[in-house]
């Protein structure tokens, strides 16, 4: 498998602070890999240095093989990279549609919305995540959705974006498990298209579920990267972990 995006010895500071090591990463077309670690150990950072909010102070970040330079949340974008953070950045007052196309609406030749192609490619696409309730349609309003749901939706809009990765910040917080299987279905499905998910998560026991991959972050160090097959179960991911940052101390 081609590697999507590299980061390759990326270093970040605040002040003097080293929020992020010499930290090196690669993501594979059509993989999901979990990125762990406990509070502080630099997840935030290392995302939003991933999605172009903060520029590396030293290291190189590379798009499919290419080395880019000046990276930018622009750049990323440019580059295939959408994020749902968990605030998922949804207006609950509004329907699906508007939520994906808004900012990005389509227009017919005199320029005005068509409003028509939207609701359809909208319904397209929440079909191909994986919605499948006839009650949910693209004009039913966000706010009367689940957490699951909207999450969903957030990850249809990615799609819409021409995402190749999807950053997932803390996609299962407070959801039941029902909801949260439907995250997973959601991910899946977009796996299944040859696209790539990163999910960041607390509960382990949800990364191990989902994830083919894993990277063990503390203190701004990628300390670990596993395959699933290393570990047989979340309870071996979360002994490998502890032990590596036992170790990092």
């Amino acid at each position: 498998m081609e590697n999507f995006v590299e980061l390759k010895n990326v270093t970040k500071k605040f002040d003097g602070i080293t929020a992020i090591k010499s930290a090196s990463l690669q993501i594979a077309s059509g993989e999901v890999v979990g990125l762990i670690g406990d509070n502080g150990a630099g997840k935030s950072t290392l995302i939003k240095t991933l999605v172009g909010v903060y520029a590396p102070d030293e290291g190189n970040i590379f798009i499919k093989g290419k080395k880019v330079t000046g990276w930018t949340a622009g750049k990323a974008r440019d580059s295939g990279i959408e994020t749902v953070f968990q605030d998922r950045a949804l207006c609950p007052q509004q329907s699906i549609v508007w939520n994906i196309f808004m900012g990005r609406e389509l227009k017919n030749f005199l320029g005005f919305v068509n409003e028509k192609k939207q609701i359809f490619e909208a319904d397209r696409l929440i079909r191909q995540i994986g919605f499948t309730s006839k009650l949910i349609n693209a004009q039913s309003i966000v706010g009367n959705l689940s957490g699951g749901e909207r999450q969903g939706v957030a990850i249809a809009r990615a799609i819409y974006n021409d995402a190749e990765l999807i950053v997932l910040d803390e996609p299962t917080t407070a959801l039941s498990l029902t909801e949260t299987q439907k995250v997973f279905d959601f991910v899946n499905n977009v796996k299944s298209s040859g696209k790539s998910v990163l999910f960041i998560g607390h509960n382990i026991y949800h990364v191990y579920d989902i994830c083919d991959r894993f990277i063990i972050l503390d203190r701004g160090e990628v300390l670990h990267e596993l395959n699933k097959s290393q570990v047989e179960s979340p309870e071996k991911l979360i002994a490998v972990m502890k032990k590596a940052v036992d170790a990092h101390k």
